[in-house]
């Protein structure tokens, strides 16, 4: 690969992921403070993101693939989300704000997928290059946290402005990007869906392993819709920027991974990771900025064994369950039952639970936030007991040797973080 091209790809990665760092992770706070919503309207916001994932993939595979060039979509798409997103920061009551979330998030989700594409079409040897180019998204996701706390906007509308200024000249530079044409074909709506994978459900451990992974997203909305609500609400100072801790050790933990997969085998590495969101609920809910600063810092490093031991480990699960044909129709159709069905749940329920601890402190709402934490944490300590005991996939456990060599590695890395990030 070209310099050029290199540093062209590595920019549209960086900027990709600063734009939804900028207002994803402080959008709960800015509900909870500027707009007076509730936590039930926090819930429902965050919910647009899985129906806009759920929609996304028939976008691409139906329509952007066959029909247009990949950068001429993604340029439109940033260009119109830009506009989009500025009008996001001028609205003052919760419904419009809703209606311009979801139509941001229609137009955001698809450019994930499209980054992808655009970027492996560059590539001789994807298992090498691409890591090497997505790390700068995290880079991106990090730098957003870190900007938005040093400058104290978490609670302000700046945030949709940061993000709209940056989707602007991403639309604009996307022209510029390395022609990726159109493929002239047509996913079907089945494969898009994962439907072709169905006959998977006959594994008594799969059906264990699809039903976890709905339910432990429930764990991972209340992180991504109330955690910097709740570290802004106890006194945490620059909060966001203390979040971004979660994404380097996400980083971190993504490249321990493969030796834990060799030591421990997929099915203890998967636990570690569920019982780790039982373990960082427990630090959210005891911790305090007066004397118990180091549970809240604990319970948000341990993002990355939480995201990586589970959600990538199990991507590669599905790699190794799923054989020739079936492999990317498995893939999809975890993705959609995760991203989409098991997140949006969530969304709703964290919203519901919330506000059910919720009451009134002169005449300003206030949160029991130990009782909410405890929620997700016993959720996700049922989830692992049950996966312990029902769980059973000796050949898959046996078949992590065969990720030895670091060119194996970098493929299944690479393979592993295309799927979860498109």
């Amino acid at each position: 690969m070209r310099k050029s091209v290199r540093l062209r790809l590595s920019v549209l990665m960086l900027m990709e992921y600063f734009i939804w760092g900028a207002w994803y992770v402080t959008m709960g706070t800015y509900l909870l403070t500027y707009l007076k919503a509730d936590a039930l309207q926090v819930g429902a916001a965050y919910a647009n993101l899985s129906i806009a994932a759920i929609i996304s993939p028939f976008f691409v595979g139906l329509i952007a693939d066959r029909f247009f060039s990949a950068q001429k979509v993604l340029a439109v798409l940033h260009l119109i989300g830009a506009v989009t997103l500025y009008h996001v920061s001028t609205v003052e009551n919760f419904q419009d704000f809703w209606w311009l979330i979801l139509l941001y998030t229609l137009l955001y989700m698809p450019t994930m997928s499209l980054t992808n594409s655009i970027s492996f079409s560059q590539m001789e040897n994807p298992g090498k290059e691409f890591p090497r180019i997505r790390v700068f998204g995290t880079l991106g996701w990090i730098a957003a946290g870190l900007l938005i706390g040093f400058m104290e906007l978490e609670a302000s509308y700046m945030t949709f402005r940061i993000a709209a200024g940056c989707s602007l000249v991403l639309g604009v530079l996307s022209f510029f990007l390395p022609n990726t044409p159109a493929t002239k074909k047509s996913a079907s709506v089945a494969s898009i869906l994962g439907l072709d994978a169905l006959v998977l459900f006959k594994s008594r451990s799969f059906v264990v392993f699809f039903i976890s992974s709905i339910i432990i997203c429930i764990p991972l909305a209340f992180y991504y819709s109330f955690a910097n609500p709740f570290l802004n609400d106890i006194g945490v100072e620059n909060a966001a920027g203390k979040m971004t801790l979660g994404q380097m050790s996400e980083f971190l933990f993504l490249l321990l991974m493969p030796l834990a997969l060799n030591k421990y085998g997929i099915k203890k590495v998967m636990l570690i990771g569920m019982f780790a969101w039982a373990a960082r609920y427990l630090f959210f809910s005891f911790g305090n900025v007066e004397s118990a600063m180091w549970m809240i810092y604990l319970g948000i490093i341990l993002h990355g064994i939480c995201y990586d031991f589970f959600f990538v480990s199990g991507q590669i699960y599905i790699d190794k369950k799923a054989k020739g044909a079936f492999r990317n129709s498995a893939q999809g159709l975890i993705t959609f039952a995760t991203y989409g069905v098991g997140m949006l749940v969530g969304s709703y329920i964290s919203g519901s639970v919330t506000e059910n601890f919720q009451h009134t402190i002169n005449g300003s709402p206030s949160y029991i936030w130990q009782s909410i934490w405890l929620v997700p944490g016993a959720i996700a300590l049922a989830v692992g007991i049950l996966f312990m005991f029902f769980f059973r996939e000796k050949s898959v456990n046996t078949s992590m040797k065969e990720i030895n060599s670091e060119e194996a590695l970098d493929s299944k890395l690479a393979s592993v973080i295309k799927e979860i990030k498109s």
